[in-house]
């Protein structure tokens, strides 16, 4: 099943093959799809990349333990990155550089200088609601993000995707 271009059956196989944790659960599939759509629509406000946000959905919680506290699972997703997906991806080396970051420094909470890097943050924590935590304007990065229009719409469809799970 290829959900892009960029985001290839074989792509997605390989993830699938080292995802330890259940496909349908919190920080699965279902997840990375609305991180991608959530960052595609803030890309297109705010002109950050969408070839990263598409790799960055995709990969940024491929490598937890646990859907509870896993500090490390942002350096392990890099590494499987380097280590399984290089070939797979379609970046040149400043954008790969960028998805790197943006993997390994997502659950740090601060904010980047780089406007992609910011929105591949925002596009996963617009998607909060899927746990029960109403995504802080505070915490986003972009103007994007924190506009009542782009939370309202991304609050609802985290809803309704953890409400098809249940």
């Amino acid at each position: 099943m290829s959900v892009s271009n960029l985001i290839t059956a074989e792509f997605i196989d390989t993830i699938r093959g080292h995802y330890r944790l259940h496909w349908d659960g919190i920080h699965g599939f279902a997840h990375w799809q609305r991180v991608r759509e959530n960052g595609l629509r803030l890309a297109s406000m705010n002109g950050a990349n969408p070839n990263i946000i598409e790799y960055f959905a995709f990969t940024h919680d491929s490598q937890r333990h646990s859907d509870g506290f896993d500090l490390q699972h942002g350096s392990r997703a890099t590494q499987f990155i380097r280590d399984h997906l290089i070939p797979l991806i379609q970046l040149n080396p400043a954008e790969f550089d960028l998805l790197i970051q943006a993997c390994d420094q997502h659950t740090g909470g601060q904010s980047h200088a780089d406007i992609t890097v910011m929105t591949c943050w925002d596009a996963d924590r617009l998607d909060l609601m899927r746990v029960g935590i109403r995504p802080n304007p505070k915490y986003l990065c972009t103007e994007a993000a924190r506009s009542a229009e782009i939370l309202n719409w991304a609050i609802e469809r985290s809803v309704q995707g953890r409400a098809k799970r249940f």
